[in-house]
């Protein structure tokens, strides 16, 4: 008897059934610079043409452990806007505005209902983002993942002009640094929020902090940059996205050397889940490892800092100082 590829796994008229599931989905993030649609061998994109310098920027990333709250709660829905965020978000550091967006969806069985809520996700992250959905893949990939397991991977593209990259040249001496608040933990320190959560804590989803239950704080999508950026860029010096390594190890990366700066602990908004977090491990890790209510750090000259808490739900956690490194007081 001879063997088919379904038999081994792998369903092509599956994979078929959810692009023709997604395409009006994905349509809703198109733009004039899209070319084709959705069904080619790649996604074509229309170079912007008011850039005076331009340079392509490329980011890519995943959504790490928060993957297996997500499967575990079967809740699928915000899971791709966290993908699409941490793509973008690192874009606009580096002065980029992001055009187009890919994912990559790999499960040992591709459930095309599970998958589709998904690419909800990155839909609305991509429409949040001002950027198109131009591609993706999706593989079924039997032995290599457990039933019900999935992975996802994302890439953004974005330009900027050459002379705004490199934001370490704006920073200056007695800047003012702002911070956009995250919308909780956004999408790192899973592993170890899910080992303190669960079990040291003994906590489980429905569990409740404040009004909300923690699978649902937990699940809270991370927040996307990209229009405060948009609004904002001519009051900004530069930016830091605060993921793995908190405020104290992705701030060094905009300051030019001889320069640090000085955090007040007490005016971060720091929600209550990593006060929770906070009962079993260290106050150093906890810095090192979430971003603590901060998604977003705006270095601003003191003369801008009015116009960005004008137009912004920004708010002042310290200033740049002559120094190495990040120092909490």
């Amino acid at each position: 008897m001879k063997i088919s590829y379904e038999q081994a796994g792998v369903s092509i008229d599956n994979a078929n059934a959810f692009v023709n599931a997604i395409k009006p989905l994905v349509k809703q993030t198109f733009n004039a610079n899209v070319l084709g649609g959705i069904g080619s061998f790649s996604g074509a994109y229309k170079m912007p043409s008011h850039f005076k310098n331009p340079v392509i920027l490329g980011a890519t990333d995943g959504v790490g452990t928060k993957l297996r709250l997500a499967i575990d709660a079967k809740k699928y829905d915000t899971i791709g806007q966290d993908l699409v965020a941490m793509c973008v978000n690192d874009l606009i550091c580096n002065f980029a505005t992001p055009l187009f967006f890919l994912d990559y969806y790999a499960s040992a069985k591709l459930e095309i209902e599970v998958a589709k809520n998904v690419l909800c996700g990155i839909v609305e992250g991509c429409k949040k983002a001002g950027c198109a959905l131009i591609g993706g893949e999706t593989a079924e990939m039997p032995g290599m993942y457990a039933q019900g397991d999935f992975d996802l991977a994302g890439f953004a593209v974005g330009m900027a002009e050459e002379e705004e990259i490199d934001r370490r040249e704006f920073v200056k001496n007695g800047d003012i640094l702002l911070a956009l608040p995250s919308s909780g933990l956004h999408s790192n320190g899973y592993s170890l929020a899910r080992k303190v959560l669960f079990e040291s804590l003994k906590m489980n989803f429905e569990d409740k902090i404040g009004d909300e239950k923690l699978i649902d704080i937990l699940l809270k999508p991370t927040r996307i940059y990209v229009k405060d950026f948009l609004k904002l860029k001519p009051y900004i010096n530069a930016l830091a996205h605060i993921t793995g390594g908190g405020l104290v190890e992705n701030l060094p990366r905009i300051f030019p050397q001889g320069i640090g700066c000085i955090i007040r602990k007490h005016h971060l908004n720091t929600p209550e889940i990593f006060y929770k977090i906070a009962e079993a491990v260290a106050e150093n890790e906890m810095y090192k490892s979430f971003n603590m209510g901060v998604g977003m750090v705006l270095v601003v000259s003191a003369k801008n800092v009015s116009k960005v808490l004008e137009n912004s739900d920004a708010f002042i956690i310290g200033e740049v100082v002559i120094n190495e490194g990040v120092n909490l007081e």
